[in-house]
């Protein structure tokens, strides 16, 4: 009887969409792991070694102590885990970085993430729905739901990850940034340079704003390594993704293409930060009474009406069934 049932749902159309399911799954882990790889002679490769200059074997072997297992069988499918031309690669590249992902093979992860966990999905809805009982009056689309539920959640679930991280960074750096304004003002206040200020705030910000100091360690040791200031500060504000600190950086570049004083462009900018901060507080503080009239007509108005006609109603009922009482 069992086998009977096992052979019925194997020849139905969605036991065979289970094994096409389970057979690329298995071709695809069979790729990933490498198997039936054929290992290369260990002489030739010791040959090709001398042939190479000692930089590019240098080069090499540090690729290859950095890179991880997964990593290296990952890059054999790139070109089907990347995206295809340059401006989607960098559009790609720039979501992850607002995200917080600086890695090299972050947009690579990203999409074997979607990838793996869509192809996850699918095999949990599918072996649940083989595990579920025959029933013939069950619909399509109830059939398909149990399989698609799983696969959609699997594959959107990375997408809404990156997304929320990348809200949740770009907001601390926007709360963050006034106050790193104020610093950066009373560093170039005090005689710093520019780049001795960004440094200091990036030590100063580490505790309260872990994003944003990250951002200005990074602009800290690229001027550093020796890459023009202004290039610096552009990608800064491409990085960031936030209004004012690209409004920032323009203020900056135009204060130095100008020769005027970086202290008198900060302090002009802060007193316009501090204005926009408190027209924000005030129109948060003039919303929160609109806000607060929904609350008070559902839980206040309710209460008051039943407390006040109550009685009345009360009374009217009690009239009414005596006057349906009398002969």
């Amino acid at each position: 009887m069992f086998l009977e049932t096992a052979l019925q749902g194997l020849t139905s159309p969605l036991g065979m969409m289970a094994l096409l399911a389970v057979a690329g799954l298995t071709l695809v882990l069979f790729a990933v792991t490498g198997g039936g790889a054929k290992t290369a002679d260990p002489l030739t490769k010791l040959r090709e070694q001398v042939k190479e200059p000692r930089g590019e074997r240098h080069s090499k072997l540090s690729r290859r102590e950095e890179s991880s297992t997964l990593q290296n069988r990952l890059e054999r499918y790139k070109t089907f885990l990347e995206p295809g031309t340059d401006e989607e690669k960098s559009a790609a590249r720039l979501e992850m970085i607002q995200a917080g992902y600086h890695g090299r093979n972050a947009v690579r992860d990203y999409h074997a993430a979607k990838f793996i966990m869509g192809l996850g999905g699918l095999m949990l809805g599918l072996a649940f729905t083989m595990l579920q009982p025959a029933d013939p009056d069950r619909s399509t689309l109830m059939l398909a739901l149990p399989v698609l539920m799983p696969t959609l959640i699997g594959y959107y679930l990375p997408i809404y990850w990156v997304n929320k991280r990348r809200q949740e960074r770009q907001e601390q750096i926007a709360s963050g940034f006034p106050d790193a304004l104020d610093m950066l003002l009373i560093c170039t206040g005090a005689g710093q340079s520019l780049d001795q200020s960004i440094n200091r705030i990036a030590q100063e910000l580490r505790g309260g704003y872990p994003a944003l100091a990250e951002e200005f360690e990074t602009v800290s040791h690229e001027i550093k390594a020796g890459r023009d200031r202004m290039e610096v500060l552009k990608d800064l504000g491409a990085r960031s993704g936030n209004v004012d600190i690209r409004s920032f950086v323009t203020v900056l570049i135009q204060s130095a293409t100008y020769g005027t004083s970086v202290s008198d462009a900060l302090r002009v900018y802060a007193a316009e930060m501090r204005d926009k901060r408190v027209m924000l507080a005030e129109e948060k503080a003039n919303v929160l009474p609109t806000k607060l009239t929904l609350g008070t007509m559902m839980f206040t108005v309710p209460p008051l009406l039943i407390i006040l006609v109550g009685p009345s109603v009360h009374g009217v009922l009690e009239l009414f069934n005596s006057a349906n009482a009398l002969p």
